[in-house]
């Protein structure tokens, strides 16, 4: 049986960060989840499709191909055979990823998905949902989180960097709103699971914070 591990938390808590490095600390696999949603988000803002529209986004599940290539260098993700890594990390992109993974049929696909791509491999997951819908069964679940300006921050210099021209102030009104969007919605909101381990990452470097994970993991095993 695979072994599965689940990180979840709000945007900007550095969950994808801290899980790709966790995976490449046990050597095991990464799978970014909330790229699978930021690919199909983008393949409806390039076809004029409202992502709030749960019928319309649902019925894009049915002609959209949705692949992952997972390796040691990380994660590349595909949308109908090109490669969309990179362009899928917009704020435009991640606003209608919010909006998109509300919808019932949506979820359902990428659950999906996800679910089969663990069952193949020892793997990290991360996204909002993982450890409450996902894997439920996780062997370990962990829960990432800080406060919204700090992660408003965190988020603005990773914009910064890669050269999208923003300012400090809409970026922590956009996260403000997709944190109350993703809690919110009807269909697995992000919560933190019952038996997940949360750790507030304000004053923790992301090697603090993976070092604090693979205690938990390996000091379990060595039981």
């Amino acid at each position: 049986m695979a072994l599965t591990i689940a990180i979840d938390g709000p945007v900007g808590a550095g969950k994808s960060t801290v899980a790709k490095a966790l995976a490449e600390a046990l050597g095991i696999l990464h799978l970014d989840t909330g790229a699978m949603y930021r690919a199909l988000a983008l393949k409806a803002l390039r076809e004029g499709i409202d992502p709030r529209d749960a019928d319309a986004s649902e019925k894009l599940c049915d002609r959209t191909r949705l692949d992952v290539k997972l390796s040691g260098g990380g994660q590349r993700t595909y949308l109908d055979g090109a490669d969309v890594t990179d362009e899928i990390r917009t704020p435009q992109v991640s606003a209608a990823a919010s909006a998109i993974s509300m919808a019932r049929g949506v979820r359902a696909h990428m659950v999906s998905l996800q679910r089969r791509y663990a069952a193949e491999s020892d793997m990290v997951l991360d996204g909002r949902d993982i450890g409450t819908r996902v894997l439920p069964g996780a062997a370990y679940k962990f829960f990432l989180t800080a406060p919204a300006e700090v992660r408003a921050g965190r988020r603005y210099d990773e914009l910064r960097a890669n050269g999208v021209p923003c300012a400090y102030e809409r970026v922590l009104e956009d996260l403000i709103a997709r944190d109350a969007q993703d809690s919110g919605r009807e269909v697995d909101p992000l919560r933190r699971a019952d038996d997940a381990i949360e750790i507030d990452t304000t004053a923790l470097s992301q090697g603090a914070v993976v070092a604090a994970l693979t205690r938990a993991i390996k000091g379990d095993a060595d039981k």
